[in-house]
């Protein structure tokens, strides 16, 4: 339960699983309570967690139940749309399901052609021999920061990788996704970048997301090289902080990193404000269907936000290509500007997913009719709240909650109004 100041506000008490002075000094700077394990009890309020500990939360054997104004910042299997397999798996149904409706789907071809390993072995070779020598990469399903990762251009060299990962029995070889290389990427001062993106979503069913203005590009240190003795060079092809920083010539100044308003500016000087227009409107619509093709997989339960890292290439045709996504994005600042950066999307995630009515009886921010009073225990009415277009550096980028509710209110009418009619057409 709540206990409430004098004016009425609730004590808000936040615990995490991770000392990140982004996090940290966003919950202070908001007079909320850390959450002290000696006190016991489970009276928190919101849990920024790892998604070790959102696993065991949500594991029905643990028989842990949350109360209604409990929120954690993941979804019980958020891993359908950041592991990278079942986000290749998720987004191929998704372009078969839009197929059959009908719809053009050549613009759901963002992520380059894809195979997931040891299973679609057979299928990578018949695909790699169409196109001999062409430059691939692969990488493990669920590791992080570059780990684990490499090109290649021979089948020798996937073949041999392939003899040390898969044994006798393919259930216990570790997933890998093999991807075509994109060879013609934007460059930059000869460099090869990608662009991380932060994506709050509220809720999946009605979706409820927002898009940060705040993001960044990640450079490389070393000049982008096609070239076969560079295929080994990951300074040359991995954006990965994790691996840049161990670079002779990495930038501690500015880590390597631009604004996301630097690069839209350095795009509408070189190809023109309508390009730069087009390229935002295609991120935007590359975000929208991910969080879409894993929509109705992803276990959408109303203590749940996320705050998803998007990772993006575009290539010289200015086309974004989505790589990953990452549900725990980087929270540990490399420079003050990366600092300052995250700490401010932190606070607008913060803001959107707990806003001041938060902890009021009858708040809902999943879109369901109830919630129950914390203070009371009583089932209140649903406060109404507007959803805003913006917050902070958070633009609105979905909210179906209100043709959901036109639809339930038509489903209403259509069900009061049925017996009427059936009596009616009776002779």
């Amino acid at each position: 339960m709540a206990e409430r100041t004098k004016n009425s506000r609730p004590n808000v008490k936040w615990r995490s699983d991770f000392d990140k002075f982004v996090v940290t000094a966003n919950c202070e700077r908001r007079g909320w309570q850390k959450w002290i394990p000696e006190d016991g009890g489970d009276d928190w309020h919101l849990y920024w967690a790892s998604v070790q500990t959102v696993k065991q939360i949500f594991l029905p054997e643990n028989g842990i139940r949350l109360d209604p104004w409990q929120l954690v910042n993941h979804f019980p299997n958020h891993y359908e749309l950041t592991r990278k397999d079942l986000m290749v798996k998720n987004l191929k149904r998704y372009q078969k399901t839009m197929k059959k409706e009908g719809a053009d789907t050549s613009s759901l071809d963002f992520i380059p052609v894809t195979y997931i390993l040891p299973q679609d072995y057979s299928l990578f070779v018949e695909e790699f021999r169409k196109q001999p020598n062409s430059m691939w990469i692969m990488k493990p399903t669920s590791r992080s920061q570059g780990k684990g990762i490499f090109l290649f251009n021979k089948l020798s060299q996937v073949k041999k990788w392939a003899a040390g990962q898969m044994p006798s029995s393919a259930k216990t070889a570790e997933n890998y996704v093999v991807s075509k290389y994109i060879e013609n990427p934007l460059l930059i001062g000869g460099k090869k970048f990608d662009l991380r993106l932060y994506v709050v979503v509220c809720s999946y069913r009605p979706l409820k997301a927002y898009i940060s203005d705040l993001g960044f590009a990640r450079f490389c240190n070393e000049k982008y090289s096609s070239e076969v003795q560079e295929i080994d060079n990951l300074y040359v092809h991995l954006t990965n902080v994790a691996i840049q920083k161990h670079g002779e010539t990495y930038n501690e100044r500015h880590g390597n990193k631009w604004p996301l308003q630097n690069l839209e500016t350095y795009i509408a000087g070189t190809r023109g404000s309508d390009a730069c227009r087009r390229l935002l409107s295609r991120i935007d619509f590359v975000v929208l269907s991910a969080l879409k093709a894993c929509q109705n997989v992803m276990i959408n339960d109303r203590h749940c936000f996320e705050l998803y890292g998007f990772d993006v290439i575009l290539d010289e045709e200015l086309k974004p290509w989505l790589i990953e996504v990452n549900a725990s994005p980087s929270l540990s600042a490399s420079t003050r500007a990366d600092r300052l950066l995250k700490t401010k999307v932190i606070h607008d995630t913060l803001s959107v997913v707990c806003p001041a009515q938060w902890l009021s009886p009858g708040f809902n921010p999943g879109g369901k009719k109830e919630q129950s009073n914390p203070a009371s225990g009583k089932v209140e009415d649903e406060v109404s709240t507007a959803t805003p277009k913006r917050l902070g550096s958070l633009r609105l980028l979905c909210d179906e909650t209100p043709s959901m509710e036109a639809q339930r209110v038509r489903r209403d009418e259509a069900v009061s109004a049925g017996p009427h009619r059936t009596a009616r057409t009776r002779p």
